[in-house]
C-alpha cells in the first residue's frame, strides 16, 4: 500500500487559526489542478498499481472549496482511479464544511476517508484559537459522515491557548463517544508568521514544555488505543520546510516526538511493577526487551533507566535487549538469595 500525498495549503479554509501557517508547514503555496498533477508525478515513477493505494489531500479544508474547483482538483486523481493505480482517496477538512451535497460529491470521486481538524471539543479553547466553529459542528459532521459510510479520522491537539490538561481529558471522553476510526495527535507549536507568534511575543501565551506535551499526548494516545481507536501519528512530520531555521519560534518540538510518547508510556507501565519489587527487597533487577524496543524503553538519553535507578537506590537496574525476545520481562533475585 502506498499513500500519495497532495498538499493544498489553506485551500478552502475561511479562517486562519491563531496557530496555523499551512504554507510554512506544507511548503506549497497554491491549489490548482496543475499543482496536483505535478505532485502526483513525483510519486508515479515508483508506485505500482494497487487497489490499496490512496491519494491523500492534506493541508487545506478541501470541502470548503467551490464545488467546481473540487472537481478540477479531483480530475488527475480520477484518472489514477480509472487506471487502477489507486483504489481510493482521502482528504482533510473542517467539521463545519460537511453536508450531504459535499459528501455526495466526495463519493462520486472515490473518497473513502475524511479527516476532520477537530483540535479540541472545548468551545472556550476553540474560540481562543479562532477556529470559527463549535464542538456541536464536530458532532454533526461525524454523524453525517457515518451515515454516508466514510472512514473518519480526527486530528487532536494539546497545548492550545486556554487549554488545560483537564480540558484535554474532557475532549478525549467526547472523542471516545464519537468513536472515529483513527486519530492524529499534535502538540501545539508557535510557528513563524502566525497570529500566535505575536501573542507569544507579547507574553500572553506560554507553550507547553516538552515534558508536559509528551505526558498529555501519552494520555490521549493511551485512552484512544485502549478504546480500539488507532492513532496513526503523534507529533508533526519533521520535514525540511517545517524545520528550516526560524520557522519554529517556540513550543515542544522534537523530531522523534512520537517515540518520546511511546517511551513515556513504557515508563508509566513498568514503574509500578518495579516499585513493588523495590519494596519487597528485590535486587539485581534486569528488564529484558525485544531489540526494537530498547531505545524506547531506555528513554531519551537513558532518562527512563536513570529514573528507575534513582527509585531503586542501591539496587542495580539494567536493561538487556535480545533479538529473540517477544515481550518485555522483568527478572530479579531477593537480597537473601
Amino acid at each position: 500500500m502506498a499513500i500519495i500525498p497532495v498538499f493544498i495549503p489553506h485551500a478552502g479554509c475561511p479562517h486562519q487559526c491563531v496557530f496555523c501557517n499551512q504554507k510554512t508547514i506544507s511548503g506549497q503555496q497554491t491549489a490548482s489542478s496543475r499543482d496536483v498533477e505535478q505532485q502526483l508525478e513525483r510519486y508515479l515513477q515508483w508506485i505500482k498499481p494497487c487497489p490499496f493505494n490512496e491519494a491523500a489531500f492534506y493541508g487545506g479544508s478541501f470541502t470548503g472549496l467551490p464545488a467546481d474547483l473540487q472537481t478540477e482538483l479531483f480530475r488527475p486523481v480520477d484518472k489514477l482511479l480509472a487506471e487502477g493505480v489507486i483504489g481510493s482517496v482521502r482528504l482533510s477538512t473542517r467539521p463545519d464544511y460537511i453536508d450531504a451535497a459535499r459528501l455526495e460529491l466526495l463519493q462520486a470521486h472515490g473518497v473513502k476517508t475524511v479527516e476532520l481538524g477537530v483540535q479540541s471539543l472545548d468551545d472556550n479553547v476553540l474560540a481562543a484559537a479562532e477556529r470559527g466553529h463549535q464542538a456541536t459542528d464536530v458532532y454533526k459532521a461525524v454523524s453525517l459522515l457515518k451515515q454516508y459510510g466514510f472512514e473518519i479520522g480526527l486530528q487532536l491537539m494539546v497545548g492550545m491557548p486556554g487549554q488545560s490538561f483537564d480540558s484535554v481529558k474532557a475532549t478525549v471522553e467526547q472523542v471516545l463517544r464519537l468513536d472515529p476510526s483513527f486519530a492524529r495527535i499534535y502538540p501545539l507549536l508557535v510557528i513563524k508568521g502566525t497570529p500566535l507568534e505575536h501573542i507569544y511575543e507579547r507574553g500572553e501565551f506560554e507553550p507547553l514544555t516538552l515534558e508536559a506535551a509528551v505526558e498529555q499526548s501519552a494520555y490521549v494516545y493511551s485512552k484512544l488505543t485502549l478504546a480500539g481507536i488507532k492513532v496513526i501519528r503523534v507529533g508533526l512530520q519533521a520535514d525540511e520546510e517545517l524545520c528550516s531555521e526560524g520557522n519554529i519560534v517556540a513550543g515542544p518540538f522534537h523530531p522523534s516526538f512520537g517515540e518520546l510518547v511511546q517511551s513515556f508510556l513504557l515508563y508509566a507501565e513498568l514503574t509500578p511493577q518495579l516499585q513493588r519489587l523495590f519494596c519487597q527487597g528485590a535486587g539485581n533487577i534486569v528488564i529484558t526487551c525485544p531489540s526494537k524496543l530498547e531505545s524506547k524503553l531506555r528513554g531519551l538519553k537513558n532518562n527512563n533507566l536513570r529514573r528507575w535507578q534513582q527509585l531503586a537506590g542501591p539496587v542495580p537496574v539494567n536493561i538487556k535487549a535480545r533479538p529473540d525476545a517477544e515481550r518485555i520481562m522483568i527478572s530479579w533475585r531477593l537480597d537473601d538469595e
